[in-house]
């Protein structure tokens, strides 16, 4: 059984190997090097993120798989970031973590993100998820979502 559920401190270490791997591979889709936003290696951001109940976890059957970083405010979520372990990449969870987020906040009006304009990937897997671009700059992509649960 999948699910997304909030993560605890004891979770951090995990998380921050799946981030770390999450996001250098993008290396394979047109970044320039291996990196990603800011925090995404340290383990005490992730802490720091899951004190703050921020941090969510992708479980199946109990090994953690993926996770998020969200951010409420009222009617407005943006969601921080989101990564899979790159052993389960095209395989759903992406879609699922996503599926999660609108059900986990039904009454969430407006959802909000970006993600690198050089990231093919990750912009036609938003624009899939029927996320709009309402801003661009040099180096990000910004999108917006409204669910039609309200």
């Amino acid at each position: 059984m999948m699910e997304l559920i909030r993560a605890g401190t004891s979770d951090a270490l995990v998380i921050n190997s799946i981030s770390k791997r999450a996001f250098d591979s993008d290396i394979e889709v047109g970044a320039s090097s291996k990196g990603g936003p800011p925090g995404y290696k340290s383990v005490n951001f992730h802490v720091k993120m899951a004190k703050a109940n921020h941090l969510y976890k992708l479980s199946e059957d109990g090994l953690i798989v993926g996770g998020a970083i969200l951010f409420k405010d009222g009617p407005k979520l943006n969601i921080g970031r989101i990564f899979v372990d790159p052993e389960y990449f095209r395989k759903g969870y992406g879609i699922f973590i996503m599926q999660e987020i609108e059900r986990i906040f039904p009454d969430v009006k407006e959802l909000y993100l970006d993600t690198p304009a050089w990231n093919i990937r990750t912009n036609a897997f938003y624009q899939k998820l029927g996320y709009t671009e309402y801003k661009r700059d040099d180096e990000f992509i910004y999108y917006i979502k409204m669910p039609l649960n309200f």
